[in-house]
């Protein structure tokens, strides 16, 4: 998990203490920056730690430290950091009651620790965090292509990616029809959302979409799966939350997997009606021993001569429509 005010406050060689919210401890710090600014959310993106000495600001005035916190809070700032025996000897009272009425984390920060230690520490647990996302996303991905090259097929990788997502996935053919889903428990979780993946499927992939049940907990995406004018699956994932760094590599690398492996199968299966196209050639010719050698180990044995064979031939639209008592026209056996 990304590093938190609380992982600060634990950091042992920082020496941080907290003067003011104390139920906001796990806010997650996207970043730590110092800045001397009266106003400094022009520059702020949310989820930042600001350290600041009061170089430029009246730390002991009630209005005005009430307003300044309470633009930073509006503007998604999880924390402060007060530098204590730079400009003031101790963190001022104002500043504590400005943070404690809006349930703002403060720090009062020992003179003989740096900022740029505080920004190290965030910098560090945040590449750690990364790290291992990346290393999570490439191992999840491993197993999930172990998984869709084994004998059951692309549904396999539904389990590694339900367990690596922390939920459930689920498997739509082309036609909106549940063909799998992990957990087994999830079928009829998945059933529910049959109808988004219904408008999704007619969207040329890639499309994605998420959805929600508005008496449920789940947030669940939808992903569409191949590489033509339609998709050839649906890929749904639930979970309580949404997806972090890893779980979403995970889902990339699933789709890519599922992809590969239906175009794949979509190639083998069309190769295998091309040669049994050509078979039932040579057997029309009367070439019945290169229609052995053709068919191999493809079909297995084929039958012995004499043998007949039988072609149908869908009927016409114009034969289809032909009234009723009236033989259709077009048809041949």
């Amino acid at each position: 998990m990304p590093p938190t005010i609380a992982t600060l406050v634990q950091h042992s060689s920082l020496r941080l203490s907290v003067l003011a919210g104390h139920d906001r401890l796990d806010a997650p710090v996207r970043w730590a920056h110092a800045s001397e600014l009266a106003d400094p959310t022009p520059y702020m993106d949310g989820g930042e730690l600001i350290l600041f000495t009061a170089l430029k600001l009246d730390a002991e005035d009630p209005e005005a430290m009430r307003g300044y916190v309470r633009r930073l809070a509006e503007k998604g700032v999880v924390g402060l950091g007060f530098a204590a025996g730079v400009n003031y000897e101790k963190v001022p009272d104002a500043l504590v009651d400005a943070c404690r009425r809006a349930g703002m984390p403060l720090l009062e920060v020992p003179r003989r620790t740096p900022f740029i230690a505080i920004s190290k520490a965030v910098s560090a647990a945040i590449a750690h965090e990364q790290y291992r996302a990346v290393t999570a996303g490439f191992e999840a991905q491993r197993e999930m292509t172990r998984a869709a090259l084994s004998r059951e097929g692309p549904a396999a990788l539904l389990a590694p990616l339900a367990s690596q997502v922390d939920g459930w996935a689920a498997l739509y053919d082309a036609a909106g029809t549940v063909v799998a889903t992990a957990p087994a428990w999830a079928v009829r979780r998945a059933a529910r959302f049959v109808t988004d993946v219904e408008r999704l499927r007619d969207r040329p992939p890639p499309a994605s979409a998420v959805v929600s049940e508005s008496d449920g907990d789940d947030r669940v995406e939808l992903q569409s799966v191949g590489s033509g004018r339609r998709a050839r699956a649906v890929l749904a994932v639930g979970t309580a939350a949404p997806l972090g760094p890893a779980e979403r590599y995970a889902v990339h690398s699933a789709i890519a997997l599922l992809t590969l492996t239906m175009e794949r199968s979509r190639a083998l299966q069309e190769a295998e009606q091309r040669l049994g196209a050509a078979v039932l050639r040579m057997l029309l010719a009367g070439e019945a021993d290169h229609a052995r050698a053709v068919a191999g180990q493809l079909y297995g044995g084929l039958l012995d001569a004499p043998m007949r064979v039988i072609v149908a031939e869908p009927a016409s639209a114009a034969s289809r429509r032909a009234p009723a008592g009236e033989a259709p026209r077009g048809g041949r056996a």
